[in-house]
């Protein structure tokens, strides 16, 4: 072979190996999207439960169905799926902690689908996210899923009752009503807490949308807090942990599932739908079952 076709088969060679880890790289990004595709609307039950010995004996067992950051996704005709997993929890209450509508995507007919459902099956408790705050759809959302009989805590406490026992749940509108300057957020937050456990006695349970928060919740003297926003880290890495979140940023501390810090609890739901980001990875929407255990 002369010089001119040696040249020649290094090129072919080097040509087919290019072609080849294209080829590759093609076919695991359409596996990574077929697979974000099916994951996003892969929603699931997770089960957590909460041991606390401040616990009062009669809510043992009592079981909350934590919803979060739905962003007026559809599971399901008439959210059939979102709300047989409900049912499967055997929840007690329904507690939906934000972020039901989208500021990006006019619409909240999946929102009301949900709601209208779901307080057929347990009482429903909601707090705003700050999508919410953001969105000129608020006002007719709350007053249509009042109508509905759910109950906003809107910076308010109330006490639910159980054979002769009671816990206080409360709630926090999401800050960005006060104020779109995140760095006040936990001044804000401090105020708002002061306000609304004022006079709460016993076992605390706190409804707010933002798990950044935590330590003002733990100062607050709340017992657990649930709440969403984080969307699971929106890419979560195969070994745990979240890649980016809303107020966290790259690496965020707290994405999903249950954290103690200092005598306080807090479990965070990876939420439903999608916003700015259109997909997660390996990151499945839930619905928590979340139970108290004496």
């Amino acid at each position: 072979m002369n010089v001119n076709g040696k040249m020649d088969a290094r090129k072919y060679r080097r040509t087919m190996i290019a072609l080849i880890v294209i080829a590759a790289l093609l076919v695991v990004f359409a596996a990574i999207c077929l697979w974000g595709a099916w994951e996003n609307t892969a929603v699931q039950l997770h089960h957590i439960t909460v041991k606390d010995e401040k616990l009062p004996q009669a809510f043992d067992g009592y079981t909350f169905a934590h919803i979060s950051d739905l962003h007026n996704t559809q599971f399901g005709e008439d959210q059939a799926r979102l709300i047989e997993l409900v049912k499967e929890s055997k929840a007690d209450a329904v507690v939906v902690t934000g972020d039901v509508i989208d500021k990006r995507r006019p619409g909240m007919e999946h929102a009301l689908d949900f709601f209208s459902r779901a307080v057929r099956l347990a009482p429903v408790y909601y707090v705003t996210g700050n999508h919410e705050a953001a969105s000129k759809e608020y006002a007719a959302l709350r007053e249509q899923i009042e109508a509905m009989g759910v109950t906003v805590l809107d910076d308010r406490a109330v006490v639910i009752g159980r054979d002769g026992a009671s816990l206080t749940l409360a709630g926090v509108n999401d800050p960005m009503f006060t104020t779109a300057e995140a760095e006040k957020n936990a001044q804000i937050m401090r105020g708002k807490l002061e306000e609304t456990l004022k006079g709460a006695d016993g076992y605390t349970v706190l409804l707010s949308h933002r798990p950044e928060l935590f330590s003002v919740y733990r100062e607050a003297g709340v017992d657990l807090a649930l709440a969403g926003h984080a969307h699971g880290g929106q890419f979560r890495f195969p070994w745990g942990g979240g890649l980016i979140a809303p107020n966290q940023g790259l690496f965020p501390k707290y994405t999903q599932g249950l954290y103690e810090e200092e005598g306080g609890k807090m479990i965070v739901s990876r939420g439903l739908g999608n916003s700015s980001v259109p997909i997660r990875l390996f990151n499945r929407p839930e619905v928590v079952a979340v139970t108290l255990k004496k």
